[in-house]
C-alpha cells in the first residue's frame, strides 16, 4: 500500500497535493470537488492588504488626496470596485469552507506592509483557518531602500503576526532576494513554520499603439518549476521549517520532483484552470502508479533524495553547472557545424 501522507505546517495531510491560492477556491462547491478529486489541503484565494485598507477607509482617502490637481493618478491603481472580495465575505467563505470539507483550509493574506493585516490574521484564526500563508508581494522600486531594510521588514512582519496568533504560518517568497538561504534561515528562526517558493510576479506589457502600460496574466508552465526545484534542493536540510513549491507544477512528475528536491508539499493552480479540477484525480492516480512501478513505499522515502545535501556532486546547484551547461552547448554547436 503506497503511503502518500506528509506533514506540512504541523498539519497531517493525506498527500503532498495542495491547491494554491486561486479564484477557483472562491466557490465552496469547487473546494468540495478539490477534496473529492484528491487535494490534501486548499489555500484560499488571497485577501489583499488593499482590501483591508479600503474597508477601513484609508486606501480611499489616500487615493482621493490630491486628485483634484492630478486626476489621472486614480488610474494608477485598479478601480475600488475591483477589490470585490470584502473582509466579511472572506470570513464567511472561510467559515463555510471549514464546515463543508475535512481537509485543512489555509487562509492567505497578500500584502507588502504590516498595515491592518496583522490584526486580521487573528480574526482568520478565530474563524477557523488551519494555517495562514503570508503572500508577500513587494517590488523594490525605491533606490533609497536597501535590501537589508526589505528583508528586515519581512522578519518583523513574521514576528508581529506570531505574537498575535497560534496557528502556523508560511511565508510565500519572491525569487528576487539577494541571499535566499540567509533570508530563509532568518524567517525560520523568527517563527515561520514554512516557506513557499515562489510567488509569481505578473509583468506588465507595453501597448505601443496606445502608449499604455497594460497588465498581463499568463498561466505557469512546467519550465517554471526548475527555479523552484533548484532553491528547495539548496534549502533542504539547511532551514528549520517546512518547504513548499508553487509555480510550474502541472503533473505527477512535478510533484515527484518537488518531493525529491525536499518539499513537504507542492501546490497546483494553473493546471486546474487549464484541465479542470478533476485533473487532481489524474495527478493522484499517476503519482501512485509511478511509485508502485519504481517500488517506493512512501513519499517520505524519496523526500530530499535529489537535494543538494544528498547528491555526491553538488556542482549542478552551483557555479559549476553554469560553466558545464555553457560548455556543453558550445560543444554541441561546434559538432553541428563541423
Amino acid at each position: 500500500m503506497i503511503d502518500l501522507s506528509t506533514e506540512y505546517l504541523g498539519l497531517k495531510l493525506k498527500s503532498p497535493i495542495v491547491v494554491s491560492a486561486t479564484p477557483l477556491s472562491e466557490s465552496v462547491d469547487n473546494i468540495r470537488r478539490m477534496e473529492d478529486s484528491g487535494a490534501a489541503a486548499v489555500v484560499l484565494t488571497s485577501l489583499f492588504e488593499e482590501q483591508i485598507l479600503l474597508e477601513g477607509g484609508a486606501l480611499e482617502q489616500d487615493l482621493a488626496r490630491g486628485t483634484e490637481s492630478y486626476a489621472e493618478s486614480l488610474s494608477y491603481l485598479p478601480p475600488l470596485d475591483d477589490y470585490h472580495y470584502s473582509q466579511d465575505k472572506y470570513l464567511r467563505h472561510l467559515d463555510s469552507a471549514k464546515r463543508s470539507v475535512q481537509i485543512p483550509i489555509i487562509a492567505s493574506l497578500n500584502g507588502a506592509s504590516h498595515g491592518g493585516w496583522t490584526h486580521f490574521a487573528k480574526v482568520l484564526e478565530d474563524v477557523g483557518a488551519d494555517a495562514l500563508e503570508l503572500n508577500t508581494y513587494s517590488l523594490a522600486t525605491d533606490p533609497k531602500r536597501t535590501s537589508t531594510e526589505i528583508e528586515q521588514g519581512l522578519v518583523d512582519l513574521v514576528l508581529e503576526i506570531k505574537r498575535n496568533i497560534k496557528i502556523p504560518i508560511a511565508v510565500k517568497l519572491s525569487p528576487q532576494f539577494t541571499s535566499i538561504p540567509h533570508l530563509a534561515s532568518r524567517l525560520a528562526a523568527f517563527g515561520a513554520n514554512g516557506l513557499v517558493l515562489f510567488n509569481r510576479f505578473y509583468q506588465p506589457d507595453f501597448d505601443i499603439e496606445s502608449l499604455n502600460v497594460v497588465p498581463r496574466i499568463a498561466f505557469s508552465t512546467p519550465q517554471e518549476l526548475l527555479l523552484r526545484l533548484h532553491w528547495v534542493a539548496i534549502l533542504y536540510g539547511q532551514v528549520s521549517c517546512d518547504l513548499a513549491i508553487t509555480g510550474g507544477v502541472h503533473s505527477a512528475e512535478g510533484f515527484l520532483k518537488s518531493v525529491m528536491a525536499g518539499a513537504q508539499v507542492a501546490m497546483m493552480t494553473s493546471a486546474l484552470h487549464i484541465h479542470g479540477i478533476q485533473h487532481l484525480a489524474t495527478v493522484h492516480a499517476d503519482l501512485v502508479r509511478w511509485m508502485e512501478e519504481h517500488e517506493y513505499e512512501s513519499t517520505n522515502q524519496m523526500r530530499g533524495s535529489l537535494s543538494r545535501c544528498a547528491v555526491p556532486d553538488t556542482s549542478p546547484f552551483d557555479r559549476g553547472n553554469y560553466i558545464k551547461t555553457l560548455s556543453s552547448y558550445t560543444l554541441r554547436q561546434s559538432v553541428a557545424h563541423s
